[in-house]
């Protein structure tokens, strides 16, 4: 069902991605912007917009798992259990109308993104 709905709801938008790793920053800024999105929506009581808001954020953490290549050692099993509780933290988040838990998300995507753009900039 997610398989390439994060994927596809970015290059609709982005037809030259330059490159995969370019996408995962674009991966990672979606988690951004759709838990900004899901935020506004709890705060406005608008529980249509925040569940689909959340399951936007979920779907690219489900692509992101996905393509993480587990024979490349520790960090993808390290990135597999990150993600799975990023997840669990959504769906948290989604059934209580937590904004602490959205914003626990959002913190660590903003560093993983930071951490994202230092490698691939550097070099």
């Amino acid at each position: 069902m997610y398989n390439n709905l994060a994927y596809d709801a970015y290059i609709q938008n982005n037809v030259g991605v330059e490159s995969s790793s370019k996408l995962v920053e674009m991966l990672y800024e979606g988690v951004l912007k759709f838990n900004a999105q899901a935020k506004r929506a709890i705060k406005d009581e608008d529980v249509n917009k925040k569940v689909y808001w959340i399951n936007r954020s979920v779907a690219i953490i489900t692509e992101l798992m996905m393509t993480l290549d587990m024979k490349s050692g520790d960090i993808a099993y390290y990135l597999d259990g990150l993600y799975n509780y990023q997840t669990r933290l959504l769906t948290e988040a989604n059934i209580e109308n937590n904004l602490l838990k959205l914003d626990e998300v959002s913190s660590v995507f903003k560093v993983l993104l930071e951490a994202w753009r230092e490698e691939t900039h550097v070099g």
